[in-house]
C-alpha cells in the first residue's frame, strides 16, 4: 500500500460501439477546427472561457506540478498594448529573422506582421509556463517536464474552446517577453502562447488546406 492517500477511480466504461461512436464524433467535431485571423468584436460568454481554462487545468503534468498560468485579457487598453508590442516583434521577424524557406512555408496561410484582430477580439488568453514554484519561505520548488505539460494543457484548452463554439488562433510572436512585462507576471513565469478567442467575423475566410490522412500519421507495429 502507498503511504500517500488515494481515492477510488471514477471511470465509466462504455460499450465498444459507443467508444467507437464517440471517438469518431469527436474527430468530426475537431476536424472543423480552424485557426482564424478574422474575428468579430461581438462579446462572448466569459464564463464559458473560464470553464475551458478549468478544463485545460485537468491536463496531466510532470509530477502533477501543474506548471501553467492563464491570464484572460479583456481590457481594451491592455489588448492594444499587446498588439503594438507583438507587431514590433513580428515586423522584426518578417523583415530580419525569417528565412526564405520559412517565408515560403507561411505564404499559403497569408500571415504578415499586422495583427489588427488583437484590438477587437473579445478575449486574449496568454498562457504562461511556470518554470518553478515559490515556497512560502521564498525558496524555489522545481517543476518537471514544463514544456510538455504546457503543450498538453494548451491542446486541451483549444479543444475545449472549439467544443464550446469559440474560435481561436495560436499566436507566438517571438520573443514574447513583452507579455510578462505588460501583464506584470513574476520572474518564474514565461509566456508560452498568445491565444485570441472569439467568434469568426461574418466574412471570415481560411486557407484551403488539407490535413494529413491517418495513413501518414499512424504507424502500427
Amino acid at each position: 500500500m502507498s503511504e500517500y492517500p488515494t481515492v477510488p477511480l471514477s471511470f465509466s466504461r462504455r460499450p465498444e460501439a459507443q467508444v467507437r461512436e464517440r471517438a469518431h464524433a469527436f474527430y468530426e467535431l475537431m476536424d472543423l477546427r480552424r485557426s482564424i485571423r478574422q474575428f468579430s468584436a461581438e462579446p462572448i460568454p466569459l464564463d464559458a472561457v473560464r470553464e475551458a481554462i478549468r478544463t485545460a487545468g485537468t491536463a496531466p503534468s510532470g509530477a502533477h506540478k501543474q506548471p501553467w498560468r492563464f491570464v484572460m485579457v479583456t481590457d481594451p487598453a491592455l489588448k492594444h498594448e499587446i498588439r503594438l508590442a507583438a507587431e514590433v516583434e513580428e515586423r522584426e521577424t518578417y523583415e530580419q529573422r525569417m528565412s526564405d524557406e520559412w517565408r515560403a512555408a507561411l505564404a499559403p496561410l497569408g500571415t504578415d506582421e499586422n495583427k489588427p484582430y488583437l484590438d477587437h477580439v473579445p478575449v486574449i488568453i496568454v498562457m504562461f509556463r511556470v518554470d518553478y514554484d515559490l515556497r512560502p519561505d521564498g525558496s524555489r520548488s522545481k517543476n518537471y517536464y514544463v514544456q510538455e505539460s504546457c503543450g498538453i494543457a494548451l491542446g486541451m484548452l483549444i479543444a475545449a474552446l472549439h467544443n464550446a463554439g469559440l474560435a481561436t488562433l495560436t499566436h507566438t510572436p517571438s520573443p514574447m517577453n513583452f507579455l510578462a512585462k505588460i501583464l506584470q507576471r513574476p520572474k518564474n513565469e514565461r509566456p508560452f502562447m498568445l491565444l485570441p478567442v472569439g467568434y469568426p467575423s461574418p466574412d471570415c475566410r481560411v486557407p484551403d488546406l488539407a490535413r494529413k490522412p491517418l495513413e501518414q500519421l499512424l504507424i502500427e507495429v
